[in-house]
């Protein structure tokens, strides 16, 4: 399956619940944009892991029919919401049920964080992130699967050095990193910056932009319209030779973290008005980012 899109990028896609909370109007989402890729985290407000078998092999039907192939899972992972003193049984659960279901999805890549601290010191928070990050990879590695950190949250969420720490410390194909455009404007560092240093270990990429509110509130944006640096983000991938997925998670309708769960009749519109921004960053002649040579 292929983009007509004018771009050296992958495919163009997007996580699908932040459209809509059923597959069919995920799917229908990205019909409207001409994307034949879906991005999956929740289903019907349920995690891709916690579908039943019957639900998931609807899932898996329902894709093949609508001619949409999966770029990426979004776990929960080690996640804003698993802390690095939790169990780590509940990932490593996850992450077996996610092998079986990528095989049957033919995908790769899946999303990981890097564990929020819970009151341990510096040292002990690093060894045990990379200490689960490293058994992690072994597992992803035996089910060829690649596990995709991102700089959302955890200890290597925000820091170039630690990303490129844990990339080198787990030293495994199956640990790469996950470039969000947009979680420096509200985690308040410098997502462009952090890029240039770790681009040549990305292999997915999620879209969103941003602004901050003088109240010192995260509003989310169009691609392009906010204090991301989006484009600038794309052309420093494309510098370094990325050919993975761009893949939309605009928080417009939908920031599981912050409990914002707007699946109204406007939750399509907004993603794909975010679809096509990010559809103009790649083909504006005034601005050309990732455009064939």
């Amino acid at each position: 399956m292929t983009d007509p899109a004018p771009h050296r990028f992958g495919p163009l896609t997007g996580i699908g619940d932040e459209a809509a909370h059923a597959l069919p109007d995920q799917i229908a989402a990205v019909h409207r944009l001409g994307w034949r890729h879906l991005e999956l985290r929740n289903v019907d407000g349920t995690a891709l892991a916690d579908l039943d078998r019957t639900a998931f092999r609807a899932l898996v039907r329902r894709l093949s029919d609508a001619g949409i192939g999966v770029a990426a899972v979004a776990s929960r992972v080690g996640n804003w919401s698993r802390p690095v003193t939790g169990d780590f049984d509940l990932d490593l659960r996850e992450l077996d049920t996610l092998a079986d279901r990528c095989a049957a999805l033919d995908c790769r890549i899946v999303r990981i964080m890097s564990y929020p601290n819970d009151g341990l010191d510096e040292a002990d928070w690093a060894d045990r992130v990379l200490d689960r990050t490293a058994r992690l990879a072994e597992r992803a590695a035996a089910a060829g699967l690649v596990l995709a950190h991102e700089n959302c949250a955890g200890w290597a969420a925000d820091r170039a050095d630690r990303a490129l720490r844990l990339v080198h410390a787990v030293d495994n194909p199956a640990l790469r990193l996950l470039f969000d455009t947009g979680n420096g404007v509200p985690h308040g560092y410098d997502a462009l910056a952090l890029l240039r240093e770790v681009a040549p270990h990305v292999v997915h990429v999620h879209v969103k932009d941003a602004v901050r509110a003088p109240d010192g509130t995260t509003l989310y944006t169009l691609p392009g319209h906010g204090d991301a640096q989006v484009a600038e983000c794309l052309r420093v991938l494309a510098a370094h030779g990325y050919r993975g997925a761009l893949s939309l998670e605009p928080h417009l309708a939908i920031q599981p973290h912050a409990d914002l769960l707007r699946h109204g009749e406007d939750a399509p519109d907004l993603f794909v008005r975010a679809g096509r921004a990010l559809t103009g960053l790649l083909t504006t002649d005034r601005h050309p980012v990732g455009r064939p040579e």
